[in-house]
């Protein structure tokens, strides 16, 4: 396969990839334990069909299982995978935990040896 073909195959590949991710995604911002978070949701997943033509009800908040959001804090960019728990979304690689009930105060928490959690406020202006 000569280089041009390949080229041709990859962006072929890409677009679907391209398509599922908001052309506009929506940015959101407030201040974690003393410095500047920013939040991401990136759009990957789909609503997983069942064994019946009714799809299994796991969006929830415009996201689903398959969804991730990427934070930025401290220099640091956090790609945590949604998770396909009830209730309002949330995202954790396993060490970190990300959830936005209270949207003046996300709960963002750090496994280490023990679970530390930072306090999150609205960023002002």
């Amino acid at each position: 396969m000569n280089r041009f073909s390949r080229g041709v195959l990859t962006l072929l590949l890409l677009i679907p990839l391209l398509l599922a991710c908001e052309a506009e995604p929506a940015v959101a911002a407030w201040i974690c334990d003393g410095d500047r978070l920013t939040a991401e949701v990136v759009h990957l997943g789909r609503d997983a069909i069942g064994t019946t033509t009714e799809p299994i009800p796991n969006i929830s908040d415009g996201t689903s299982p398959g969804d991730l959001i990427l934070l930025t804090w401290r220099g640091v960019t956090l790609q945590l995978p949604r998770t396909n728990n009830a209730g309002v979304p949330s995202y954790t690689d396993g060490r970190w935990w990300w959830q936005v009930e209270d949207p003046d105060h996300p709960d963002f928490r750090q496994r280490r040896s023990s679970i530390i959690q930072y306090i999150c406020d609205t960023e002002t202006s």
